[in-house]
């Protein structure tokens, strides 16, 4: 194998890396209160204001959010109650900076002059360049909240990276990672199963 294609190789895998990272979506944690009793949860609605909301005002990504949610906890059984519910929903989102630093192997050729032969020799070098890479980190958080004891009973994060540019993009990624923090939320209401006819 040549030095030319030893490099590319090197930069096919850390291509499909990134390409590996992109697919997998944001990372995901979740906790829960292990003394709550999910099966005795029928019904939910929204916190007012929500976390997200403290400005006074509802925004276009803070409805579509909604929206997911309620495309969520529907899915699971649970019905929309905003007079009597038996969970509250809350959410945020937080926009942080960061900074990675990380090792980039690099190749070079190096001439030495050799007076056994009498002229200058290529060596191949290999080293490390350090590389700094800046970004922006988001992490959407879904709080579920036992009404009647105020209590937080299971809350979940999704982290990634915030490449979105346009509304619609921001939008598509709130939707996607409210639908990863539900993918690891196992619970749902116990149905109820009507009595026996007859007697």
């Amino acid at each position: 194998m040549t030095l030319t294609t030893a490099v590319r190789l090197l930069l096919a895998i850390a291509a499909a890396a990134v390409l590996a990272a992109c697919v997998m979506g944001p990372r995901v944690r979740t906790d829960f209160d292990p003394q709550a009793d999910f099966t005795q949860y029928r019904s939910y609605a929204f916190y007012e204001p929500l976390a997200m909301e403290q400005s006074g005002y509802t925004s276009f990504l803070t409805q579509r959010i909604k929206s997911a949610i309620r495309r969520e906890m529907d899915a699971r059984g649970y019905r929309f109650d905003e007079t009597n519910p038996d969970l509250r929903v809350n959410f945020q989102g937080v926009i942080r900076e960061r900074t990675d630093v990380y090792s980039v192997p690099r190749t070079d050729i190096g001439y030495y002059y050799s007076y056994r032969a009498r002229a200058y020799v290529a060596v191949p070098v290999w080293y490390d360049e350090a590389q700094v890479s800046r970004y922006s980190e988001g992490t959407l958080t879904v709080d579920l909240v036992d009404a009647d004891r105020n209590h937080l009973v299971w809350t979940g994060d999704a982290i990634g990276r915030v490449t979105q540019r346009t509304p619609a993009e921001r939008a598509e990624a709130a939707d996607r990672a409210i639908a990863a923090i539900f993918e690891r939320y196992p619970y749902g209401p116990v149905p109820t199963t009507p009595a026996p006819a007859g007697g």
